[in-house]
């Protein structure tokens, strides 16, 4: 096993791609190997990216009453659940929110909405609101707003978005286990229309959701051929009411394996850890990014609390990362 990570990471370090056959065996590293395999990936990561770290904040602007039945959602109407319901906050909110998020020090400000996709009336709200972030704050602007078309896709840029995040969530062969609403290719297609608008595409998963270890990397090798240059990593925080409740959770060491194996696979770009980090983690939150990240959401998550941008700030310090 150390062999084999030690060549792998050679490869990759030497400018090469790993394929699923070369780095499918390394997902049994288990005890001081997973330490060398982060090892391995954090000296990647910071060839490829330096030391820095892309702080990026949240903002559920519409809560709730989602038609979509993804199983690990606290917001699809086809549950009970304890999550907030509110409908699409006005542009006076959204600001206030965002002056509120930079404390935290992101550079980026993410408008989020549930549903499928907004109507006109709430996307004009939300097209007034992006411009007055832009105007009003020194954010980078960022929205997830479910479905795109084309035509709202260059609404978006002609306000200031640079970014859209629109999740794959697991891997295609595992992906009607999670939701039967939409497909795997329904989610790609917007994602072929945000590239094709010149968007940054954030674009990443969860981990957690019953998928097998190959799985985990069958989405890690689906994100590097979409060529998508951020990606959040989320890990199940089971909520209470939905399909996946009683989930086992991720052990914080096999967190911390599947971090280093996605960075293995796509040198390039930001890995960013988000919801469930906090929950799965707990004290390993620095050792993740020590293992091949260089992102983190800060603050609040879409129905779930994260911790203090103090607590954030000072562990991205003390592990030697720069705030990009």
């Amino acid at each position: 096993m150390r062999k084999a990570i030690r060549e792998i990471g050679d490869k990759v370090l030497g400018g090469g791609s790993v394929s699923m056959k070369e780095i499918l065996p390394l997902s049994e590293a288990k005890g001081p190997d997973i330490m060398d395999l982060a090892a391995v990936a954090n000296r990647v990561r910071d060839e490829f990216n330096g030391n820095k770290i892309d702080l990026c904040s949240l903002l559920n602007a519409k809560s709730g009453r989602c038609s979509e039945d993804c199983a690990f959602c606290a917001q699809s109407a086809h549950y009970k659940t304890e999550a907030p319901a509110y409908p699409l906050m006005n542009a006076d909110q959204m600001v206030r929110e965002a002056k509120e998020a930079q404390k935290g020090k992101a550079r980026r400000f993410c408008l989020i909405s549930s549903g499928r996709q907004l109507n006109d009336k709430e996307f004009e709200v939300i097209l007034s609101g992006l411009d007055r972030i832009r105007k009003e704050t020194p954010f980078d602007l960022d929205c997830s707003l479910g479905t795109l078309s084309e035509e709202r896709a260059k609404s978006l840029k002609k306000v200031g978005v640079t970014r859209y995040n629109h999740n794959l969530e697991t891997a295609e062969s595992h992906f009607s286990k999670v939701c039967t609403t939409h497909s795997f290719q329904d989610r790609v297609r917007t994602i072929e229309v945000l590239k094709q608008q010149g968007f940054s595409v954030c674009c990443g998963g969860i981990i957690g959701l019953g998928e097998s270890p190959q799985q985990r990397l069958e989405l890690a090798f689906s994100l590097r051929q979409l060529g998508i240059d951020c990606i959040p990593f989320n890990i199940l925080n089971p909520r209470p009411g939905t399909p996946l409740e009683n989930s086992d959770p991720v052990p914080p060491m096999e967190i911390i394996k599947t971090i280093a194996l996605f960075r293995l696979v796509i040198p390039r770009g930001t890995i960013k850890i988000a919801g469930g980090r906090e929950a799965n983690l707990r004290d390993l939150q620095s050792l993740a990014l020590l293992s091949g990240a260089n992102g983190l959401i800060v603050g609040n998550y879409l129905t779930t609390p994260g911790r203090s941008s103090e607590d954030d700030l000072a562990m991205v310090k003390d592990i030697g990362f720069n705030i990009q």
